[in-house]
C-alpha cells in the first residue's frame, strides 16, 4: 500500500467478499477521498495500488460502515453521508453512487454500524443525534435528536435486537432496535465513564463488554444483557482505550490505546493472548477491526495510516509446540490447559474463575 499520494488516513474497514478475497476501504483527508485495496492473506498485506478511488467533494471522511454482504458502503463525511454500491470482482471492481436522503447534510456521524444480519443501520452524530433505519428500505425506526451529548460508540447485539450507545460524558444507553424504544441506561458510579462497547458474538452467552475509566484506572467491564447488571471487570489494557472491537466468531476482543498499543484478549478466559506494543507509535488508534476469515486485524491512526497485523494464536502455538517437543513439553501444556479451564469465566461463576477478574461486590 503506497502512501505517496495519500493524505492523512481517517478511517478504514474490511469488505467481505466470496472465497476470502476480502477488500479494504480506506478514507483519508488532504485530499478528501476513499480508496479500495485488495488483501493478500499469504503475505498479510494490502495491494500497493488501489482498485478504486473516489474523490469526496463534500468534506473529509469521518467514518465508514460496510454492510455484512460487502455490497453496500456508507461513508460519513464532515457534512453528511454517502452511499455506494460495490459490484464486480477483483480487477473489475466498480462503485455506484446511490441516494441516501435521510443522511444528507446531517453533519459528521462519529459512529455508524450495521446489525449482524444486515437488517438495521444506526448512526450516532457528533451532535448526539441517534438514527436507526431498516435496511435497505431506509424506513426510520428511531430518530432521537438528544440521545447523548455527543456519541462515542455504537454496537448491535448478535440477534440485532438491542443497540448499545455510549457518550463522551461517560453515559451508556440500551435501545430496542426493532421499535426504537429506549430500554435502560447502564448503571455506573459518579466518577466512572463508560467509553467503548461491544456485544458478545459467540452465540452462547449474552454479554456486553465495555471499557470503563475511573480516575487513572481503566477496566473492561462485563454486563449480562438478560438483566443489564454488571457482573464483573478486569484490567487488561491498563491505559486509556481509544477503540474496541470483537471478532466475528466472538472469540477475541481488541483494545487499542491512545499511545498506539494494541492488545488482543481471548474472551473465553479474559486473558491477553497478543500484544502489539507501539504499533502506532505515540498515535491514537482510531479504528481496529478483525478480518472476516483470518486471524488478522486492521488498525488505523492519523500518523501511521493503515496497519495490517497478523495475530499470534495461543491455540496454534500449543499445537505446534506439542508436535515439535512431543512429551517433553506435555506437562507444561497440560498445566496451561488446566489454568485455562479454571479461567473459563463464561462457563463458570465469574467470582471464582480468575483471580484478576473481580465481581461487582469487589472494589476498584
Amino acid at each position: 500500500m503506497d502512501g505517496s499520494d495519500r493524505g492523512s488516513v481517517t478511517c478504514s474497514s474490511w469488505i467481505r467478499r466470496p472465497e476470502k478475497e476480502h477488500l479494504v476501504v480506506v478514507g483519508s483527508s488532504s485530499p478528501s477521498q476513499f480508496e479500495i485495496f485488495s488483501f493478500d492473506s499469504k503475505t498479510t498485506s494490502l495491494s500497493n495500488s488501489s482498485k478504486v478511488k473516489y474523490a469526496l467533494d463534500d468534506g473529509d471522511p469521518v467514518s465508514i460502515a460496510v454492510h455484512p454482504s460487502g455490497d453496500d458502503i456508507v461513508c460519513a463525511t464532515t457534512d453528511g453521508c454517502k452511499l455506494f454500491e460495490l459490484y464486480g470482482r477483483e480487477a473489475h471492481i466498480k462503485l455506484l453512487t446511490k441516494p441516501l436522503p435521510p443522511l444528507q447534510g446531517v453533519g459528521p456521524q462519529k459512529c455508524m454500524v450495521f446489525s449482524p444480519d444486515g437488517s438495521r443501520f444506526a448512526t450516532g452524530g457528533e451532535d448526539g443525534h441517534l438514527r436507526v433505519f431498516e435496511w435497505p428500505s431506509l424506513r426510520i425506526l428511531l430518530d432521537e435528536p438528544k440521545a447523548h451529548k455527543s456519541f462515542r460508540d455504537l454496537d448491535f447485539s448478535l440477534d440485532s435486537e438491542f443497540l448499545a450507545s455510549t457518550s463522551i460524558d461517560g453515559s451508556a444507553r440500551i435501545w430496542k432496535a426493532d421499535d426504537g424504544v429506549p430500554l435502560t441506561s447502564l448503571t455506573r458510579d459518579t466518577e466512572e465513564k463508560i467509553e467503548y462497547c461491544r456485544f458478545s458474538r459467540d452465540g452462547t452467552k449474552p454479554f456486553l463488554f465495555c471499557t470503563v475509566q475511573k480516575g487513572g484506572k481503566v477496566v473492561t467491564g462485563v454486563w449480562d444483557i438478560s438483566t443489564w447488571n454488571r457482573i464483573g471487570h478486569k484490567r487488561l489494557l491498563k491505559k486509556p482505550a481509544s477503540v474496541m472491537s470483537i471478532s466475528l466468531d466472538g472469540k477475541y476482543l481488541a483494545l487499542g490505546s491512545n499511545d498506539g498499543d494494541l492488545c488482543i484478549v481471548e474472551v473465553k478466559t479474559m486473558e491477553i493472548c497478543h500484544w502489539s506494543k507501539r504499533l502506532h507509535l505515540s498515535s491514537s488508534i482510531s479504528s481496529a477491526e478483525f478480518c472476516p476469515s483470518e486471524r488478522v486485524i486492521l488498525s488505523t491512526s492519523a500518523e501511521w495510516g493503515v496497519v495490517v497485523t497478523k495475530l499470534d494464536s495461543i491455540a496454534d502455538w500449543k499445537e505446534i509446540h506439542l508436535q515439535s517437543q512431543q512429551l517433553k513439553a506435555l506437562p507444561v501444556i497440560l498445566s496451561s490447559l488446566m489454568k485455562k479451564v479454571r479461567g473459563e469465566f463464561l462457563e463458570q461463576e465469574l467470582g471464582g474463575c480468575d483471580p484478576e477478574f473481580v465481581d461487582e461486590e469487589s472494589v476498584w
